[in-house]
């Protein structure tokens, strides 16, 4: 590989599709290759790299060390190369696939939307979306394990950047046959009074509304934690939990609970897009970005 004339770049694009599809027919379908081109090139990598690249397993590919090395640099360069060649552009006609990761509250309030407008404007374009933590998602922004992470992300590190979708609000949910008597509306002190559910994605976490509090020398007692955002109405109703949650995801509220404003001051919701810096010049995650936007500027009209 000294003579970087000598190789056919293609190849690489080959390699980056069955890194990420880890499967021959897909990875040629993406390409809009037949399966035996994408086999050859396949076998023209593994004498290039004189390493075998991938095993099979059942029916998945499984990269070598030495694959999953190239993955990261492979990605970060392609996209590189992409940019240069089509400086400001992006064609959504064209085969484009996007990994994404999001909570089930970022997905609830943006794919609906997203997937009508894709469908509609650019079909060939398709998403990989996975759940993750908060550092899970700013971690896999970083090693170029997805390309784009919505949610809310109050501090980030140097290597990404942020790109601001919607301002979300707190409200409380409450089943209030179920408050202690007599019930006179969601005063502050039976918010402190109140055992409340916390969601976080992996066991106990500091929400964004716990460290506003400790911030202010106040803790509230947690009564249960859970690992996702739909399930919670369901889990309060015949309860005295309450549930503080983001406005935009209450689409559907059980009618036996009441949506109330919180008691005391609670911080806004800054929902966003980050993606890593090195890939800020990038059209495809810029005309992404853009759609998303134009999404959630209807989701918050219309609420």
């Amino acid at each position: 590989m000294n003579n970087l004339r000598s190789v056919d770049l293609n190849l690489l694009v080959v390699l980056d599709a069955l890194l990420a599809e880890r499967h021959l027919s897909r990875a040629a379908e993406r390409l809009n290759m037949s399966q035996p081109a994408v086999s050859h090139a396949l076998a023209r990598l593994r004498h290039l790299l004189d390493d075998p690249l991938f095993h099979r397993r059942r029916r998945e590919m499984v990269p070598t060390l030495r694959a999953l090395e190239l993955a990261v640099p492979l990605a970060e360069a392609l996209s590189q190369i992409r940019t240069v060649l089509t400086p400001g552009a992006f064609d959504p006609a064209a085969r484009h696939v996007f990994r994404l990761a999001m909570s089930d509250y970022g997905a609830a309030l943006l794919l609906p939307g997203l997937m009508r407008l894709l469908r509609h404007e650019a079909p060939g374009i398709d998403l990989i979306v996975t759940q993750r933590s908060r550092e899970g998602m700013v971690g896999a922004v970083i090693d170029g394990e997805v390309d784009l992470a919505f949610g809310v992300f109050p501090d980030l590190p140097a290597r990404c950047e942020s790109q601001g979708l919607l301002e979300d609000r707190y409200v409380c949910l409450l089943d209030p046959a179920a408050q202690p008597q007599p019930w006179q509306g969601l005063t502050e002190r039976a918010y402190w009074a109140a055992p409340h559910v916390l969601v976080a994605v992996h066991g106990e976490a500091a929400t964004e509304i716990d460290l506003h509090l400790r911030a202010r020398r106040k803790t509230r007692r947690i009564g249960l934690v859970l690992p996702h955002w739909n399930v919670a109405p369901q889990v309060i109703a015949g309860t005295d939990l309450i549930l503080t949650i983001a406005r935009l995801s209450l689409d559907r509220v059980p009618p036996s609970l009441q949506v109330a404003e919180p008691p005391l001051d609670l911080p806004p919701i800054p929902f966003a897009a980050i993606h890593a810096n090195r890939r800020r010049g990038d059209p495809a995650l810029r005309w992404l970005g853009d759609r998303a936007r134009q999404v959630l500027s209807g989701q918050a009209e219309g609420k």
